[in-house]
């Protein structure tokens, strides 16, 4: 099934530049019924350190334990990515489909199996089929290297458009290159990173290093983004730097261009987070909650999530109806530290309520015309403290119900 272009979407996939040490290819395993390709494969010379984050779910996939497990050496030689099928609640055959993956391509790279990271996405509770497995990834070494469009349309499921981003750094005076693409529409909630997400860099980074940085950086992008409060079983963000700019290796933040680095990767993650919102499954707005004035930040990300995830908040803004009682009420539900009378909220620049009651002289004319907007914006502030978080959500319409009724057909 297509899904009709997200109307948040940017307007053209961006030019993505090659990176030193990374080879991407695309196959059709036929996971589903569906004619496009579904198996991505990418070599990573060796040398290649590797860092990741994966979902906090109870119940997550064999592709999830094997990359935690796999993290703990540091090194990756290739990642093998198959949309279409989750692999998630599959018992023994799902760990076994991933063992054979790992192996069928540690064998084609002359590597560990250990050096070889596995994620899938799609429905739950279908066993990923191994001979399809198998010749997808001979398909894809046979094929001719592909472009970052190609492997994140490949990666893709219910999303609506492909997703990458391109940031820059000056490493010990070189130029070092991050990109990234990431797949991701719905059952989207932050407890880690929320979809499928991978980074490849040039960059010579410890892999020590480069996991506190991603992990830093996914604190305050894909962790604070939600589409509709659920987690899913397979999220997994993996960063791979090559070291092929040739800058001094980066093993510490007293580094030469370990702040430089940071910044960047934080900047690729969080474009890549505004990508997943922006095709929320039947998003029409692209909504960002700004907290401010609570006991400390942690409390200020868990007031701005439970107005981002507040069905009722969602549908007024899909409605474009000011009803910002709504919002009153998530805050007060989220199980935080608030005070009636010491709150205030404004939508865009207009302030609507404080003091515990609507702003003296409320005109609903301005929220009414910045709700008929893509783009919305919703400032709360506890009048607490000086914790802040800022979260990025979509609305809630009737394409979202329609494409999740239809998933599996």
């Amino acid at each position: 099934m297509t899904y009709a272009r997200s109307p948040l979407a940017p307007a053209a996939f961006p030019a993505l530049p090659p990176i030193a040490g990374v080879t991407a290819h695309v196959a059709r395993a036929g996971y589903k019924a569906w004619d496009r390709c579904d198996l991505t494969f990418v070599r990573l010379d060796p040398g290649t350190t590797v860092a990741g984050v994966t979902t906090q779910s109870r119940c997550p996939s064999p592709e999830v334990e094997w990359c935690r497990k796999a993290l703990t050496l540091g090194a990756a030689r290739a990642l093998v990515v198959n949309a279409g099928n989750a692999n998630a609640f599959t018992g023994g055959r799902g760990r076994a489909a991933v063992e054979a993956i790992a192996a069928r391509a540690a064998g084609s790279l002359d590597c560990q199996p250990s050096d070889v990271f596995v994620a899938s996405t799609g429905v739950i509770g279908v066993p990923l089929p191994i001979d399809k497995a198998e010749a997808g990834i001979d398909a894809a070494l046979a094929a001719p290297a592909c472009g970052w469009e190609d492997a994140a349309q490949a990666i893709s499921t219910t999303d609506t458009f492909t997703k990458g981003a391109v940031t820059t750094a000056v490493v010990d005076g070189r130029t070092v290159t991050l990109v990234g693409i990431v797949k991701g529409s719905g059952m989207i909630a932050p407890d880690m990173a929320t979809m499928l997400g991978f980074i490849f860099t040039d960059a010579a980074v410890d892999a020590a290093f480069l996991q506190a940085a991603l992990a830093e950086a996914n604190r305050t992008s894909f962790s604070c983004i939600t589409v509709d409060s659920d987690t899913s079983t397979s999220d997994t963000v993996l960063a791979f730097a090559t070291g092929k700019a040739g800058n001094a290796p980066i093993a510490s933040s007293e580094d030469a261009g370990a702040d430089a680095f940071r910044a960047a990767l934080s900047d690729l993650c969080l474009q890549l987070a505004h990508l997943v919102v922006r095709d929320g499954e039947g998003a029409t707005k692209f909504i960002e909650i700004q907290v401010t004035g609570a006991e400390s930040d942690r409390s200020a990300h868990r007031v701005a999530l439970s107005i981002a995830n507040s069905p009722l908040v969602k549908t007024a803004i899909a409605g474009e109806d000011a009803n910002w009682g709504r919002v009153v009420m998530a805050v007060g539900k989220a199980g935080e530290p608030a005070e009636r009378d010491l709150l205030s909220i404004r939508f865009g620049n207009t302030q609507v309520a404080s003091g515990g009651l609507a702003s003296e002289g409320y005109d609903e004319a301005p929220v009414a015309a910045h709700l008929k907007g893509h783009e919305i914006e919703i400032g709360v502030d506890l009048g607490l403290g000086e914790g802040r978080a800022t979260v990025w959500t979509c609305d809630l319409t009737h394409g979202y119900i329609s494409i999740n009724a239809d998933y599996r057909s």
